[in-house]
C-alpha cells in the first residue's frame, strides 16, 4: 500500500540523523495511523510525502542496514 500526504496536518516529522545541517540530502519520516510511514524531502515540504505500509518500511530499513542501497 502506498499513497501521499497532502498537507502538514498534525503529523510530527523527524529528520534523519544522517541528514546534514546545511539543508542538503534531508529526509524526514513520520509515523502515521495503522503502522504507515510518511517520507518526505525536507527541502520541499510543500510537495506531497510518500506513504508506505509497515511491511514496505521494514523491507526498506533492512536494505539500508544491510548496505544494499548504494
Amino acid at each position: 500500500m502506498g499513497g501521499v500526504i497532502q498537507g502538514p496536518g498534525a503529523v510530527q516529522w523527524c529528520k534523519s540523523t544522517f541528514s546534514g545541517d546545511d539543508g542538503s540530502n534531508c529526509v524526514e519520516v513520520a509515523r502515521l495511523q495503522r503502522g504507515l510511514r510518511g517520507v518526505r524531502d525536507s527541502k520541499d515540504r510543500a510537495r506531497p510525502a510518500l506513504v508506505v505500509d509497515a511491511e514496505a518500511w521494514a523491507a526498506f530499513l533492512g536494505l539500508v542496514k544491510a548496505g544494499r542501497l548504494g
